[in-house]
C-alpha cells in the first residue's frame, strides 16, 4: 500500500491484512481508479477499520439525507476542525454528488458564505454547534431542525454523521494522513 497514507503510524502491507479488509480496499481501489488513502491507514487496525466503514456506509447508505448532504456535514465539519484529508477527499465527493465546483471550497472555509437553503444552512449551523460546542448543544437546535423540515431519522443522521466524521477528522490528524493527488483533481473544471 502506499507508504504516504500516513505519516506517524506504519501504513501495512496489503498482503498482510485480513482478507476482508483486503478486500474492501481493493473494491474501493477498483471503484474509485486510486486506493483512498483512509482505507491503508485504517487497515492499521483492522477491529477499528471494520467498525468505522460499517458505520460509515450505514449512514450513507441507510438514511434518508441525499448524498450530497452528507457529504455537505462532512466537508463543513472537517473545515471546522481543519482535517485536511476530509476537506480535500470529501470536497471531492460533495462535487460529484452536488453538481457544484465551488460549493465545498466555501462549506470548508466557512458555511456561512454558500448559497444555501434556509434548511441547509439551519443544518450546517447545528453541525458546527455540534463540533466546536457540544455541550451547549439543546432541544431548541432539534427543535430548529425539525422547524427547517428534518424528521426526526434525519436528526439523528445529522447528528451522527456529524459525530462520525469529528472523530474521524480526529485520527486524520493524529495520523497524519494525506490526501491523495487524484482527490484535488475530482470534478473540478479542467478546461
Amino acid at each position: 500500500m502506499d507508504d504516504d497514507a500516513m505519516g506517524r503510524f506504519p501504513v501495512p502491507d496489503v498482503e498482510e491484512v485480513p482478507e476482508d479488509v483486503r478486500e474492501r480496499i481493493e473494491t474501493e481501489t477498483d471503484e474509485a481508479g486510486f486506493t483512498p488513502n483512509v482505507f491503508p491507514a485504517f487497515a492499521y487496525r483492522p477491529s477499528h477499520f471494520r467498525a468505522f466503514f460499517a458505520y460509515h456506509d450505514a449512514l450513507t447508505d441507510e438514511t434518508p439525507l441525499e448524498r450530497e448532504e452528507v457529504e455537505m456535514l462532512v466537508v463543513t465539519v472537517s473545515g471546522v476542525n481543519d482535517c485536511l484529508y476530509c476537506v480535500v477527499a470529501h470536497g471531492a465527493l460533495l462535487r460529484i454528488f452536488a453538481d457544484a465546483p465551488t460549493l465545498a471550497d466555501k462549506l470548508a472555509t466557512n458555511h456561512r458564505t454558500a448559497d444555501l437553503s434556509a434548511a441547509h444552512r439551519e443544518m450546517l449551523d447545528f453541525a458546527v454547534k455540534l463540533t466546536e460546542t457540544p455541550g451547549r448543544v439543546d432541544e431548541t437546535d432539534v427543535d430548529r431542525l425539525r422547524d427547517a423540515g428534518f424528521t426526526s431519522e434525519e436528526v439523528w443522521d445529522i447528528a451522527s454523521v456529524v459525530s462520525l466524521f469529528n472523530l474521524s477528522n480526529r485520527m486524520a490528524t493524529v495520523a497524519d494522513m494525506r490526501p491523495n493527488e487524484e482527490f484535488y483533481k475530482i470534478a473540478r473544471d479542467q478546461s
